[in-house]
């Protein structure tokens, strides 16, 4: 690609890639528009400074907007994003969770986070379809993990389909923290049709649902349909959604808890 030389069209191409692509590396950056790694950092930090976009580990950004569906990022690439944000909202899950309680887990970066946070507690029973969540728990012999069977997904570590539908039908659980990719005043969605299916089957399981998500899903419409609002019990994100939803939530008569972290920015930033 020939060298863009003035920086507002550079930046402009930029966020144009990243909200078709939903995120780049640094390399990416430097490689795709032809720029000193120098350049490339300042047009970032310009840029995270207007709200566009959210710098990830290792000098990447991800798109600040609304995501693209067009593209499912991987667990790792997603993992990267607002880390210390998704760790507040794992502990304010993980203090939910009382002795003797059976709860699920869904794939994603927040609920691996509760896992972890989970992961020395004892007598908890943890129902997943998450192949990472089960491991990072199967050192905790005094925690009880029960794992579906299905097809692998690689990108999430899910495992999803008929064998994982089966399993989930057999089993009751206390609470279930599910990831999302998607939340609006409609409901909340994800970019998977099999991993639809299956959190609305350990929805359909629980007692009551509690949806796990950073501020980027707020607001944010993904492929396919998990559950109405109503369905939901409470909600834990790290900043209270656009008004509208946030009014939908209450309607439900669903709970929004907001946990913060240090690296959480001001209020009046751009979610």
């Amino acid at each position: 690609m020939a060298r863009i030389g003035l920086k507002a069209e550079r930046q402009e191409r930029l966020l144009a890639y990243l909200e078709a692509n939903g995120s780049i590396t640094l390399q990416e950056l430097v490689s795709t528009f032809d720029c000193s790694e120098a350049t490339a950092r300042r047009d970032l930090e310009e840029l995270e400074q207007s709200g566009a976009i959210i710098r990830t580990m290792g000098g990447g950004a991800m798109y600040a907007g609304p995501q693209p569906n067009l593209r499912e990022v991987p667990f790792r690439e997603k993992q990267q994003a607002l880390y210390r944000e998704k760790e507040a909202i794992a502990q304010a899950a993980a203090d939910l969770v009382q002795e003797g309680d059976v709860i699920g887990l869904t794939g994603g970066t927040t609920t691996f986070l509760i896992a972890r946070a989970l992961k020395r507690r004892r007598r908890i029973t943890v129902v997943t379809n998450a192949v990472n969540i089960a491991m990072e728990l199967s050192d905790n012999e005094e925690l009880q993990v029960v794992l579906t069977g299905g097809v692998l997904r690689n990108k999430s570590f899910e495992l999803c389909g008929p064998l994982a539908e089966q399993t989930v039908k057999a089993i009751n659980i206390h609470t279930m923290f599910m990831g999302i990719d998607g939340l609006t005043d409609q409901g909340v969605s994800t970019y998977s049709e099999l991993e639809a299916n299956i959190a609305a089957l350990l929805m359909e399981r629980a007692d009551k649902t509690v949806a796990v998500f950073d501020r980027t899903k707020a607001g944010r419409s993904s492929l396919f349909a998990v559950a109405p609002l109503a369905k939901l019990h409470a909600c834990i994100s790290d900043r209270e959604p656009q008004p509208h939803i946030a009014q939908a939530l209450r309607d439900a008569g669903v709970a929004m808890h907001v946990a913060r972290s240090d690296a959480a920015p001001e209020d009046g930033d751009r979610t």
